[in-house]
């Protein structure tokens, strides 16, 4: 199997913009969850983690967005960190069979900083990381 990304959905609510996106992903859980969930796997497709204490209520930093906490945190399944602007970055892991899972991917932010195509890109690196 190999890992697709499902077309991304857009959503405004005044100033708060929401991307939803489903990635298929050609690894289980296990092996998906510290791309999500380390500094290391971060760094590796999305971006460097200069802080990331693994627990709910942990410090969060990430290059580029700044700080934050987790603000949901269940081991293999969901890593959730709230920026201190308001940003939300949602990872959440199903499992596809034996051998592949689905990421339910939610980026909430306001303004206009971040697009679905910068998001698609991160997800073909993503993708291709973990390709067996």
């Amino acid at each position: 199997m190999t890992g697709s990304i499902e077309q991304g959905t857009s959503q405004t609510h005044g100033n708060t913009h929401l991307l939803h996106f489903v990635v298929r992903l050609p690894r289980p859980m296990g092996k998906v969850w510290p791309a999500l969930a380390t500094p290391e796997g971060l760094a590796g497709w999305f971006t460097a983690a200069d802080e990331l204490e693994p627990r709910l209520g942990g410090a969060v930093t990430l290059r580029g967005l700044g700080g934050g906490r987790v603000t949901a945190w269940d081991v293999d399944r969901v890593a959730e960190y709230t920026m201190e602007d308001g940003g939300r970055l949602r990872f959440h892991l199903e499992r596809d069979g034996d051998q592949a899972c689905v990421l339910r991917f939610t980026h909430e932010f306001q303004g206009e900083d971040h697009s679905e195509a910068g998001w698609r890109t991160r997800f073909e690196r993503l993708i291709e990381q973990l390709a067996p």
